[in-house]
């Protein structure tokens, strides 16, 4: 990975994008951005609680359906809420007890204990809901609890307010990015020796579809880095200046990103293998949010906070991960101004703080510099370019296929996870993709993929081609203007017939079910 030099207000604004993370403190936030680790915490979540919350990790340790020696735990014989009653102190002081050596709250620490306690919060809410799926799933969830006993309440809403995000379930200071640890320190992040912290059903089991839901997302954000370091060097190449020495490190910092994405891409397409398709519905009740659910009609009351008002939250949604629109910011996908993307902001701020500050610069500077025009104004940049939007084309698409194959086929429920319309959430932002780049085909490719090419060997006097040293290159660009020329045909076939099919199944979901 070829590393930026030099500073740049980037640089200034997140003064830790390019540290070490071994040097980094507990005092800050684990999801702070670095071009080592991405989107991931910058080290490895911590597996067990300080002492004094050993009520708390007890519960959680005997909650699972299937707990870890195989036998059945508290969610199984729906005991969890009798014995977070019975069992569970209020620990709110002991949160602030969380220090780091130089005397700030241990936001490394504070994170492992939100992440527990919204694994409670969310299996004691919706306990109720899992039993009626178990018994009955064809009459749906029925009433979740909409009272969150104080001994929950007020120490997850502690560390919210020390992390800045909701004191709910969320995707990366929670369920996902927070909840792995290895098997084995040597192997690192390689996905076999990922394990789940923390499962609602059989998750503890590495192999089950439970913990190759989550560990796959863990997987695909760990090339994330690749991603961080190309948006850096891209936006700060281009405020110094926006001449033909910045070209070529522009395009080099999208090839970056490009074989991230690959990356990312191949991890993404193993979830059908790690996490069966026929498994999800079963631990999925579990993730669900209270916003426009009909589990929670009236919201749910934090006892001791915030004056006992019901409360609503979004829930646990892969739409809070940070990649994706990391992209779309710096690419600068526009958005239509609809009630779904009004969702979409909605979401962000469920990301943590770090994740959130950076995304937000990125699409401020990205605008700024004029990253979208820069790349346009020549050939093989705004191929680059197009092939960026074709990843996350890409990734729209399968999160759809997932989306259709794991929920719409399998349940008549119209709600995701985080609250928003099943069948029209994801094709409003996998539409905007797909325009942009028809767009941005039309308008700049096309012209250069139908132009005239020129002669590409020279001729000495006699009128015999020679290969001389400019012929060669002719030749070189040539060959490279024909496979780019194939791949760009390729492409916007394949935009064109996903833009087709998905015009047609979201009208036949919709039609089916009433939308």
């Amino acid at each position: 990975m070829t590393m930026i030099e030099g500073r740049s207000s980037i640089l200034e604004q997140f003064p830790h994008v390019l540290a070490s993370p071994e040097k980094l403190s507990k005092a800050i936030d684990p999801f702070t951005v670095t071009t080592s680790t991405g989107f991931l915490p910058f080290k490895l979540p911590p597996a067990y609680l300080p002492d004094a919350f050993k009520p708390l990790e007890s519960l959680l340790t005997r909650a699972p359906v299937v707990k870890d020696d195989g036998s059945p735990g508290l969610l199984a014989t729906y005991g969890l809420g009798p014995a977070v009653l019975a069992e569970l102190p209020d620990l709110t002081d002991e949160v602030d007890k969380l220090v780091a050596e130089d005397g700030k709250p241990d936001l490394v620490a504070v994170t492992a204990v939100f992440r527990d306690y919204s694994f409670l919060c969310s299996a004691y809410l919706l306990e109720p809901c899992y039993e009626r799926w178990v018994k009955s799933p064809e009459d749906g969830y029925g009433l979740g609890r909409d009272l969150l006993p104080r001994s929950i309440a007020r120490p997850i809403y502690r560390c919210a307010q020390l992390l800045d995000i909701p004191p709910f379930m969320s995707y990366a200071a929670a369920y996902a990015l927070y909840n792995y640890t290895v098997g084995d320190p040597s192997l690192g992040l390689e996905y076999s020796n990922l394990r789940l912290i923390r499962a609602f059903e059989r998750g503890l089991d590495p192999k089950s579809s439970e913990a190759g839901f989550i560990l796959t997302h863990v997987d695909m954000v760990k090339e994330s880095p690749a991603l961080v370091n190309g948006a850096v060097r891209i936006l700060s190449r281009l405020e110094k200046g926006k001449d033909e020495a910045a070209r070529e490190e522009v395009n080099e910092a999208f090839r970056e990103i490009l074989r991230g994405m690959e990356r990312i891409g191949t991890c993404m397409e193993v979830m059908w293998k790690n996490s069966k398709p026929a498994d999800y519905l079963s631990f999925r009740v579990f993730i669900f949010g209270i916003t426009s659910q009909a589990m929670f009609p009236n919201g749910v009351i934090y006892d001791g906070v915030l004056d006992n008002k019901p409360l609503n939250f979004r829930g646990e949604s892969g739409a809070n991960d940070s990649m994706i629109p990391l992209l779309d910011h710096l690419l600068e996908i526009s958005m239509p101004s609809t009630p779904l993307t009004k969702i979409l902001h909605e979401f962000r701020a469920y990301r943590p703080l770090p994740h959130r500050e950076f995304l937000a610069h990125v699409a401020s500077k990205a605008k700024e510099v004029g990253v979208q025009q820069f790349a346009v104004q020549d050939s093989e940049t705004v191929l680059l370019y197009l092939k960026a939007l074709d990843h996350v084309r890409s990734f729209r698409w399968r999160h759809w296929l997932f989306t259709r194959e794991y929920i719409i086929r399998r349940t008549p429920y119209p709600t995701a996870t985080g609250g928003s319309p099943i069948v029209t959430w994801l094709p409003n932002q996998l539409f905007a993709v797909l325009e942009l780049m028809i767009s941005i085909h039309d308008k700049y490719v096309a012209p250069f993929t139908n132009k005239e090419i020129p002669t590409v060997v020279e001729t000495n006097g006699s009128g015999t081609a020679t290969p001389t040293t400019a012929g060669q290159k002719k030749v070189e660009k040539l060959e490279s203007f024909f496979y780019y020329k194939a791949q760009v045909e390729e492409m916007m076939a394949t935009v064109r017939d996903q833009k087709d099919k998905l015009d047609r199944e979201v009208a036949r979901w919709c039609k089916e079910r009433g939308v």
